[in-house]
């Protein structure tokens, strides 16, 4: 009897035995067969600054049949060793040394690029349950629990996070409708196509919803750095760009009509109006003196001197007297003043017919002298030389403008004046466009700060026309009667050439057919090219 009772219980234990193994077989299977994903949230989405904004991002736990396991974050990958006791899995997690990505607040680092840290991380030990029912891996800490997933099915939801349809925002959507919309007016209605088609498209490619942490460096946007469309984007953030634009635009105008008639010159200086009205606007909205200053130069309806002023005024990376970063405006105020520039058509005419009569609008003014070559080639000379030493700020846009005018009129040069007056201001023109669009990626653009420029752009844009107009005005009062000035030419102040000498062209031959002033307005239309960097050069000799 007791050898039974003996033998019975001699059975148990090896049934007993023999199931705690195959138990312990069949969790540590489940452990390493698959991946374990853990999706918290903590993430921080912008890669060029602080973000209140967190997203959830996966990290994949990998426990391998040798004992070892591999935890791949957005950032790192950490291994460790891994023992297993009953459904308890111990992780111990080997040292690593790792770089730590943050933002470079040094004002004299290179834009965008991302202060490396070196740091060596110990995540210590992690003990986890195996809940076999839910297929789950428990720790003390929930935020850190993971879900059992097969493989493909792990690299599907990996795949899908790196997805453009996973990281999309209501705000790229935005821009992305803003984009097709600049595209539209361009082709639609001729409205500034060379600019408004590079700029849609980049901000288009600029709002593609990618995979962005802050602190990792995917080198894909163009905040990124060392990405390609970083790289273009150097011309914008340090100001090259704007210069040879210059270089193609002084290459292309002829100066005759401002030769001709010198003291219409004073209507390009009247349309700077806008500029200095709007700075103190912008002032009294809150905006500190270096960004007030970049957005008034909105007024001057010079898409690459707003740029260049932005540059070097708001950056993102000056240090400015109380300690605080001037923010990145580059991308609003470059993407207003080439949306105003391309509505000339729109805002000029309401403005001109809000400050003119019909009699005034009727004024036939007289035809301009000849200009000799000599006067041409002087012309850059002289004006190199009055125009730097008065504001010498503005030297790279001065420069490069007076420099391609003399390509054009010393006849010697006309190889080197062709290619400044095409292939390479069309290039230029391209590239800025395009990376213009794109930095307007839509956590940087969709800030009220936009919606106070674009105001405050309006707002300069229509008092320099008003400038213009009404210094015409009394220039037109002042004036011998055999020698009057149609009051109209002085909206063509701004620097929009030659699209609003095109709009009073189209305004004098509406009023009468016979009126053509074309050559006077491009007088003043040329000098507010001038104006509009000298304003630039007096803003910047007071706020940098």
């Amino acid at each position: 009897m007791n050898k039974k009772i003996k033998f019975i219980f001699s059975l148990m234990f090896v049934v007993l035995c023999c199931s705690l193994t195959s138990n312990a077989q069949n969790v540590e299977k489940e452990l390493t067969s698959g991946k374990w994903l853990n999706r918290t949230d903590g993430y921080i989405p912008s890669p060029i600054g602080e973000s209140n904004r967190t997203v959830k991002r996966y990290k994949t736990i990998d426990f391998r049949e040798n004992g070892t396991f591999t935890l791949d974050s957005i950032k790192q990958r950490y291994t460790g060793k891994w023992k297993l006791a009953g459904n308890v899995v111990t992780m111990t997690f080997n040292p690593r040394n790792v770089t730590q990505l943050s933002k470079d607040t040094d004002p004299n680092a290179v834009a965008g690029k991302l202060k490396k840290t070196p740091m060596n991380v110990n995540l210590g030990i992690r003990i986890a349950t195996i809940n076999t029912e839910d297929d789950i891996l428990e720790f003390s800490n929930s935020t850190l629990n993971a879900e059992h997933r097969s493989d493909s099915m792990a690299g599907f939801l990996n795949f899908w996070e790196f997805s453009g349809f996973a990281n999309a925002t209501p705000g790229n959507l935005v821009m992305i409708l803003i984009a097709l919309f600049f595209i539209w007016l361009a082709i639609r209605f001729n409205y500034e196509p060379m600019l408004l088609i590079p700029i849609g498209v980049g901000m288009i490619i600029g709002n593609i919803p990618f995979y962005m942490a802050q602190g990792f460096d995917f080198e894909l946007g163009i905040y990124e750095h060392g990405s390609v469309l970083n790289i273009l984007y150097d011309g914008v953030i340090h100001g090259w760009y704007p210069p040879i634009v210059f270089l193609g635009i002084g290459a292309m105008t002829d100066f005759s009509s401002l030769i001709s008639n010198p003291k219409l010159m004073l209507l390009g200086a009247a349309a700077q109006l806008g500029v200095f009205t709007t700075f103190m606007g912008a002032l009294l909205l809150g905006f500190p003196a270096p960004e007030a200053g970049a957005i008034g130069i909105i007024g001057g309806a010079d898409g690459p001197t707003a740029i260049f002023l932005a540059s070097k005024l708001a950056n993102g990376i000056n240090v400015m007297a109380n300690g605080e970063t001037v923010r990145n405006l580059i991308g609003p105020i470059a993407i207003a003043a080439y949306s105003y520039m391309a509505l000339i058509p729109v805002i000029q005419p309401a403005v001109i017919k809000l400050l003119t009569n019909k009699k005034e609008r009727l004024i036939r003014m007289c035809p301009p002298r000849t200009v000799s070559r000599t006067e041409k080639q002087l012309f850059p000379i002289v004006g190199l030389l009055v125009t730097t030493f008065i504001a010498p700020s503005a030297l790279p846009l001065l420069g490069m403008l007076f420099f391609g005018n003399l390509l054009k009129e010393s006849t010697v040069t006309n190889r080197l004046a062709k290619t400044a007056s095409n292939a390479l201001i069309d290039s230029i023109t391209m590239l800025l466009g395009v990376t213009v669009g794109a930095s307007t990626q839509a956590d940087v653009f969709l800030q009220w700060s936009s919606v106070y420029i674009f105001v405050l752009g309006a707002i300069a844009f229509a008092f320099s026309t008003a400038g213009g107009v009404i210094m015409a005005k009394i220039m037109n009062w002042l004036s011998p009667k055999d020698k009057p000035i149609n009051p109209m030419i002085g909206a063509c102040g701004v620097s929009a050439v030659p699209g609003s000498a095109r709009v009073i062209q189209g305004m004098g031959l509406k009023e009468d057919p016979t009126n053509h002033l074309l050559f006077h307005a491009m007088a003043p239309n040329v000098a507010g090219v001038i104006g509009s960097a000298v304003a630039a050069g007096v803003m910047l000799s007071f706020l940098m």
